[in-house]
């Protein structure tokens, strides 16, 4: 039965017990008084909890804020604990109640607490998530680490027996990797060198030091852009295509029956590639840098009047060949770790093709990052050699 259809008097006394709260000007400020009776049982239907989520967002609490619970029939932990939370779990500057009442609100207060801040990790914790999670790290770095010794093992094979060497995976790949490569790099290189000769002599111009622009362009191309861009530029397409294709051996369990019939995976797939990437990364690098100095060459003559006799007359003096012999270095070593990386994340495919697909992209990731982190460090390294006094 609805309370509309009680007596006047039981209404009345409903009305009177239902759970308010009201904003009053009293003494001492802004008072919010509440009443009635603020049980689970008064606040059991759903109209009365709604309106008395209107009245208690009508009152937001505030530091200054007074409140006034004396006309408070009844207060069990139910409405004990509501009128905590909407006080933010902290007391009102002023409070106005009984005795009763304030036994039960400091009960809830004291079994009521906010979220404790997690503390920081202890030694032993930092060790127990680096055997979980430092686990793949240690067993990529010795996966890689034993391609590498297997590596040297296979070269010294060679060295004794070179009779007993692939020679026909090794001319092909140098083939591949090589001499499919030259109109690429040469394209890229062409337009790199004029983008950064027009661009540096914009800024020449302004200071009458149109000359300078030999030195700017043959350092820069020769000792850096030339052997990195050269590098990228195989990563992303020699590097992948080494891993497809092991991968595909894989996938297609070519590399279980090689193991069956006895040869070495290092000896046959692994250290052609990489000999076969370390001769032909110095060539393209400075295939790349003399397409990219071509370019330059010709916007200097076009944007700065330097003639190519000029610039190729000028070009022995600004660059020593040292830097030469540092870029063809480096890109030696760029080719080692490309097919390195490439083998390495080939041999890992698992027998499907997301695995295939997976291997693929982190290969080319993985050696396009080396490959700018070892030109940083041979960048410290090498800082003082190849500059003229």
């Amino acid at each position: 039965m609805s309370i509309a259809s009680l007596p006047t008097a039981d209404a009345q006394n409903a009305d009177r017990l239902r759970p308010r709260v009201e904003q009053r000007d009293g003494e001492g400020g802004n008072w919010a008084v509440a009443s009635g009776c603020w049980t689970a049982l008064s606040m059991s239907s759903r109209r009365t909890w709604e309106a008395l989520a209107k009245n208690l967002d009508a009152v937001p609490p505030q530091d200054d804020r007074a409140w006034d619970l004396r006309p408070v029939e009844q207060l069990d932990h139910i409405g004990a604990q509501l009128l905590w939370n909407h006080w933010r779990q902290a007391w009102p500057a002023r409070l106005e109640m009984d005795s009763q009442h304030k036994a039960v609100l400091d009960q809830v207060a004291q079994y009521t607490c906010s979220a404790p801040a997690e503390p920081g990790k202890t030694l032993a914790e930092h060790f127990h998530d680096f055997a979980h999670n430092g686990a793949r790290i240690m067993m990529v770095a010795r996966d890689f680490l034993a391609l590498v010794g297997q590596l040297t093992l296979d070269v010294g094979t060679l060295l004794r027996a070179p009779h007993r060497a692939p020679w026909r995976d090794f001319s092909g790949h140098l083939y591949h990797f090589g001499a499919t490569a030259l109109p690429i790099t040469a394209l890229v290189g062409l337009l790199i060198g004029v983008v950064l000769a027009y661009l540096t002599s914009q800024q020449l111009r302004q200071y009458g030091g149109e000359a300078f622009i030999v030195n700017i362009l043959g350092l820069s191309l020769i000792r850096e852009l030339g052997p990195v861009l050269a590098a990228v530029l195989i990563a992303g397409r020699s590097g992948s295509a080494i891993t497809a294709q092991i991968g595909v051996m894989r996938v297609t369990e070519e590399l279980d029956a090689m193991r069956v019939m006895g040869i070495a995976h290092g000896f046959r797939l692994v250290m052609p590639r990489v000999l076969a990437l370390a001769i032909a990364m110095p060539l393209i690098s400075m295939w790349t840098s003399a397409a990219a100095l071509f370019g330059g060459m010709v916007a200097a003559d076009l944007t700065l009047d330097i003639s190519p006799a000029y610039f190729l007359s000028a070009l022995p003096r600004a660059v020593p060949m040292t830097n030469i012999w540092l870029a063809m270095s480096k890109s030696a070593v760029f080719g080692v770790l490309i097919a390195l990386i490439g083998c390495y994340y080939g041999m890992k495919v698992k027998p499907n093709t997301e695995s295939l697909g997976r291997g693929t992209t982190s290969s080319v990731v993985a050696s396009i990052t080396v490959v700018i982190l070892v030109d940083a460090l041979f960048a410290v390294l090498f800082k003082g050699v190849g500059f003229r006094a």
